[in-house]
């Protein structure tokens, strides 16, 4: 989630090449090619953490959230996996239905010690795990000098993608590993902006209100934008200026900083124009919905939805041109890039390194363009991309999205993040009633702060709610949302 030249600032040149270094951690990695996992040793290693540990004949029960053609694609590969593996070790995909459900079965489980050998996971729900230590860290496996990723691995990833996964709250343990990644970007009518005058998209939010306002005039029941008030957005639209939500070195929100609440006092003031409105149902997709009716000039969310926005579009009966760009930036684009990744619980020696090796597995080019192409997520290694060329062709908006992966940031990784979510959309919602920007994102980001007190390292895990087993349809709508 590759592969224009890179023009990075000299920072962020800087954070990628440090993370890449302490995961590879000098000598105690390999060095030089990648060997791929099906070349490993197959007899137990006789130094590190896991010395001695036979992993043949393992069973890998895997929890995780996807439905349709996605599960049947995930399943597909832990059959090649399991029929090719020279351990013997046996995969177990189990649906447990939505990100939550899984969650809610996880926070279950943690309390009965019935665990999965992997999980999906997202790295604030990761954190909250592990603030039980139920996880293994897996830099252990990453920096394994048999089983870890070498040099040539890691360089391969997007630095960004690796980074998400280290939890600063937990001395930079690494919670969990990317499988794939999607990102938060707006959706535009092309057709819309050409008759509008326009020849591109906005590249500031100044340019959005002005195209939003005249798509509002252009016609009867027309708004610029339905306005997602979810604290992705305001993390997206933040990075985008330039700024963040988060301050991991400080480890403090910034809600009630200008970059943060920049771009809330653009999309207020359009609101009060009427050149934004609400979203109907969020539950329902409905802002997916107009914007395939032509209801908006543009959408902002997911590029795991893509397939699904070019279904409504060509159903909606007046098919258009659409496209994707950046969210509106100050200097230079930067991406929210998201997405559950994959978490080893602390079983048994034997699962835990069974799991590493399919995760390891997954995560090589041949597998991730596989997975990429079918699923719409962007892959995680550079080079899939390379096995990627009649889907890139045939998706060009997927092309132009996978391009914005140059410049590219990531949400806190804390376990706080899970209550401050809902603290951050009813600030929003707040702000879209006509209270004042600096003084919401001023109670937020105390509110935000104070859940950062109270949920850290040791405290205690949350009650599992009753799960039920979702309809294919409700589970499919909550796994696309990212």
């Amino acid at each position: 989630m590759l592969f224009a030249k890179m023009k990075l600032k000299i920072g962020a040149f800087v954070l990628i090449a440090s993370s890449l270094l302490s995961l590879v951690g000098g000598a105690s990695a390999q060095s030089g090619d990648y060997v791929n996992t099906f070349s490993l040793p197959t007899k137990p290693t006789t130094a590190g953490a896991y010395a001695g540990v036979d992993p043949t004949g393992a069973t890998v029960t895997f929890w995780h959230s996807q439905t349709g053609k996605n599960e049947a694609t995930l399943k597909s590969l832990a059959d090649k996996f399991n029929s090719e593996n020279p351990w013997k070790i046996k995969v177990q995909p189990i649906q447990k239905g939505s990100y939550d459900t899984v969650y809610q079965s996880m926070l279950a489980a943690l309390q009965t010690k019935e665990l999965p050998a992997l999980t999906v996971a997202y790295q604030n729900q990761a954190a909250q795990y592990q603030n039980v230590k139920a996880l293994v860290d897996l830099n252990t496996f990453a920096n394994d000098k048999v089983y870890g990723l070498g040099s040539a691995m890691t360089k391969d990833f997007f630095g960004g993608f690796l980074q998400s996964d280290v939890n600063p709250q937990f001395s930079n343990e690494r919670l969990g590993f990317a499988l794939f990644r999607s990102a938060e970007v707006l959706f535009y009518n092309a057709d819309a902006l050409k008759a509008l005058g326009y020849s591109a998209p906005p590249k500031n939010w100044a340019e959005f209100a002005d195209m939003s306002c005249k798509y509002k005039d252009s016609g009867a029941d027309r708004v610029g934008y339905e306005v997602r008030t979810n604290v992705s957005f305001i993390a997206a639209a933040a990075f985008a200026q330039g700024g963040d939500i988060y301050d991991s070195k400080t480890n403090k929100f910034t809600f009630a900083s200008p970059a943060v609440q920049e771009p809330i006092k653009a999309i207020q003031d359009m609101y009060t124009k009427g050149c934004a409105g609400l979203i109907a149902n969020p539950n329902a997709f409905s802002d997916q919905n107009d914007f395939a009716a032509q209801k908006t000039l543009f959408y902002i969310n997911s590029t795991a939805g893509i397939n699904f926005i070019n279904d409504a579009i060509q159903k909606s009966g007046k098919p258009f041109a659409w496209d994707i760009a950046a969210i509106p930036y100050k200097s230079e684009p930067v991406t929210n890039v998201y997405g559950a990744s994959v978490s080893i619980p602390k079983t048994t020696k034997q699962q835990e390194l069974a799991a590493w090796l399919f995760i390891r597995w997954f995560d090589e080019p041949e597998q991730n363009a596989v997975w990429a192409s079918s699923s719409f997520y962007f892959p995680v290694r550079q080079s899939a991309s390379a096995q990627m060329g009649d889907f890139l062709k045939k998706w060009p908006q997927y092309q132009h999205a996978f391009d914005l992966l140059k410049n590219t940031r990531a949400e806190p990784p804390i376990s706080a993040y899970s209550r401050v979510r809902d603290l951050a959309s009813k600030a929003f919602e707040n702000v879209l009633d006509g209270k004042p920007v600096a003084q919401e994102f001023a109670t937020l980001n105390s509110a935000a702060s104070d859940a950062l007190s109270k949920d850290r390292p040791g405290a205690a895990l949350p009650t599992p709610k009753p799960t039920t087993v979702p309809t294919q349809a409700a589970t499919q709508a909550a796994t696309a949302a990212k």
